[in-house]
């Protein structure tokens, strides 16, 4: 398969890069769109009792609320005559826009609850109507139109679920174009640096734009038939970036160790493609099958990262593998053209002493280098033993932000915010008196303020003396319940008192579903702990599967997952030490709040693929060095040596284009950023650097260890690095030993 590859690129170059720039136009005119075709949240299940809930309430009572507009007189009180009557001015004007429903506020119900405890601001509740995409729409119109100043005596601030859906929307586009304008520029300096060479910098740079365009078009593709969260953005750039410019930096490596040492141009193609392009390929398998894991969750926001992953790296590989040799041919050795001043009078080995030597040390003393690296990632892992998790909510948008300040103000100045209740659909008629008594043990609760129905309002287990009856809360055919608590919204209290609620004792006959945000938190940690173990076993059992078609071995894999998995626990830990403990909160500008679920899976998936990513690329080289006859040690050393460099190189580069995620306002995609960036060097440094060959010394020869069924499988079925030789080159018995000269920095 590479060799026709090869030969393609070598016969049809020219024809083969017309073709990849009029698919680049195409994919960029269809991603022009992708944006209008991704949708906010999907953070929920849709199976769960909390949607199930919302849905109920959506079909038979107008929807829950998710807009609460607050209301000041800088003057006085908001009940003054002249607040009241541009209050209620106010009010109908919303409930004459066709966006809303369920408009209720203070002016109508006089109901203390909607009233601030200084008597200054009071609270319009309304429903924004429509599905995520709509609602995030309209919320961001509706916003535009009310918020700021009313008739010049009335402050209105927006908060409530849209408001927060309708400011995340707009961060996550703020923060995607102040990364890539970060990102881009600093990968091409460093590059420049790596290289040495203008045009040999600007190859990996042009596959990573391939990618990116790529990824907007599939994004496109994907939101046009299935649920996309807006966020995908993010990854899907980060990724397409980086792994575009991994491969990229593999392959020209590759191809400029061959010309430096006179094999001609068309066979240092050839055993490019055989060679660093296996690996390309074996490496985006690797990465595709831990992002596919995602696709088991039900969660969209999860599952449209696996679609979308997997195919990005896809885009990714396969303008590698098809446009890169190509490029190489035209360009032949013109690729060292544009040569830095530094790099003019310098000839450096195509091995990296340094990493040789770090090999060979730790390979004479693996226990000494071993265990004080072990003990450090161990220690980094530590924090996750008081792990706890939640979905995000307003504090993951900056200090400044409107909807997140309204919250604030909700929990502060109001007894207990009817957005942040949990609510409770009876979908069936239930008699006033059964309902009362449920409404009664509801009420008596420890943590419950008021429990509000069609049939009362009930406080501390009995009738409250305020709050009457809401007809709106009851049909024939359904109930509405509201249970207000004072409890901080998404607090192990706060959970304890969803499960509470679930197991009261309802009205006979009746099956209640328990909603509301603490209740979508609740019902997202079981939901991931269902599937958690199913997308695990997939991923262990892909990688082995894929690491024994490429090394022939059954230890190799155990010790690749063993590693990997120690790399990022303590990733995972930093980043519980940092975003859940509140340590650096001031210096990147976040509130310290429990570790986001489903990022933490999410970047857990990609950690592993990554690491998995420079496996391959290191193991590749090891092993093709011990096919030719070396020994374990040798083969250890000189593999290292020959691909330390890429590794390193390739590590930064990616470690970048995620770090640039880190200027983010999003805390969740600060997490992100810097937690996939930070596990792509623990893994490239730490890994690859001393517990690989570590690993491999402890081992010895048993580190090839195949059963001798497996071993026949492998010969038959198997593929690895090495692949047909060049017919004829100057030079050619070492360039196939990787013992070459290049004078360039890789």
């Amino acid at each position: 398969m590479f060799e026709r590859m090869a030969d393609l690129a070598i016969r049809r170059s020219r024809l083969v890069l017309i073709v990849a720039a009029l698919a680049v136009a195409l994919m960029g005119v269809v991603g022009a769109g992708a944006f209008d075709k991704l949708k906010g949240g999907g953070f929920d299940d849709p199976a769960s009792p909390s949607t199930r809930a919302a849905n109920v309430i959506a079909d038979k009572f107008g929807g829950e609320t998710n807009l609460v507009l607050l209301v000041r007189s800088p003057d006085g009180r908001i009940d003054t005559p002249a607040a009241e009557e541009n209050g209620q001015d106010l009010v109908a004007e919303l409930k004459k826009d066709e966006r809303l429903s369920n408009v209720v506020s203070f002016w109508e119900t006089n109901s203390p609850d909607l009233r601030s405890e200084d008597g200054r601001e009071a609270t319009v509740l309304a429903h924004v109507k429509g599905d995520t995409t709509e609602q995030r729409e309209s919320a961001i119109a509706i916003l535009d139109t009310y918020s700021g100043s009313y008739k010049d005596t009335l402050t209105v601030r927006a908060g409530g679920g849209a408001a927060v859906g309708a400011d995340l929307s707009n961060q996550v586009v703020e923060d995607l174009i102040l990364a890539e304008a970060i990102a881009i520029p600093l990968t091409l300096v460093l590059l420049l640096i790596v290289f040495g060479s203008v045009v040999a910098a600007l190859l990996p740079l042009a596959i990573a734009v391939i990618a990116i365009i790529g990824s907007f078009a599939q994004l496109f593709l994907l939101g046009s038939v299935t649920d996309v969260a807006d966020t995908a953005t993010n990854l899907t750039t980060a990724l397409g970036l980086g792994l575009g410019i991994d491969y990229a930096l593999l392959m020209v490596s590759r191809f400029r160790e061959q010309i430096a040492v006179g094999v001609s141009v068309d066979d240092a193609v050839r055993r490019t493609m055989h060679t660093a392009g296996r690996t390309v390929a074996f490496s985006a398998a690797t990465v595709a099958a831990a992002l596919a894991a995602l696709m088991v969750f039900p969660q969209y926001f999860l599952r449209s990262f696996g679609f979308a992953g997997v195919g990005v790296v896809a885009i990714a590989a396969l303008s590698t593998l098809f446009v890169m040799p190509a490029l190489l041919k035209v360009l032949g050795h013109r690729v060292n053209g544009g040569r830095m001043p530094w790099t003019k009078s310098r000839r450096s080995e195509a091995q990296a002493p340094v990493w040789g030597r770090l090999a060979r040390i730790t390979m004479r003393r693996p226990v000494l280098t071993a265990v004080p690296v072990l003990a450090v990632l161990l220690l980094a892992a530590s924090p996750l033993l008081n792990i706890t998790f939640g979905t995000p909510d307003e504090r993951v948008l900056p200090k400044d932000a409107e909807s997140r300040q309204v919250s604030q103000v909700l929990r502060e100045e109001f007894s207990g915010s009817e957005d942040s209740a949990i609510f409770i659909t009876i979908d069936t008629s239930v008699a006033e008196a059964p309902l009362a008594s449920y409404a009664g043990r509801l009420a008596a609760l420890k943590g419950v303020e008021r429990v509000e129905t069609s049939a009362g309002t009930y406080s501390a287990g009995r009738p409250a003396a305020t709050g009457p009856a809401d007809s709106a809360l009851g049909r024939p055919d359904a109930q509405r319940i509201s249970v207000v608590s004072s409890l901080t919204p998404k607090s192990e209290a706060a959970e304890s008192l969803v499960k509470q609620v679930r197991s009261v004792t309802p009205p006979p006959g009746t099956d209640p579903l328990v909603g509301g945000n603490d209740a979508v938190l609740v019902d997202a940690k079981e939901s991931i702990a269902d599937k958690l173990p199913l997308a695990v076993t997939l991923v262990v059992l892909t990688t082995f599967l894929l690491l024994f078609l490429f090394t022939g071995s059954v230890v190799q894999p155990l010790r690749a997952l063993i590693l990997n998995l120690i790399s990022l626990g303590a990733t995972l830990g930093v980043m519980t030490w940092i975003f859940q403990d509140g340590n650096l909160s001031s210096l990147l500008g976040f509130t310290a709040q429990p570790m986001e679920l489903a990022m933490t899976v999410l970047m857990f998936c990609i950690g592993f693929g990554l690491s998995m990513d420079y496996e391959v690329f290191v193991t590749s080289r090891i092993k093709e060095l011990h096919d030719q006859g070396a020994d374990n040690e040798t083969a250890v050393v000189n593999g290292l040596g020959h691909t330390g460099r890429i590794v390193s190189a390739a590590a930064f580069l990616l470690a970048v284009s995620f770090f640039a995620f880190g200027t983010a306002k999003l805390s969740f995609i600060q997490m992100f950023g810097l937690g996939s960036g930070l596990a792509i060097l623990i893994d490239a440094l730490a890994v690859r650097g001393v517990l690989v060959p570590a690993a491999m010394r402890l081992l010895g020869n048993s580190a090839w260890y195949a059963p001798g069924f497996l071993r026949t499988f492998h010969a038959r079925y198997g593929l690895s690095e090495g692949g047909p030789k060049p017919t004829s080159a100057p030079g050619s018995a070492a360039a196939a030993r990787g013992d070459t000269k290049e004078s360039t920095m890789v």
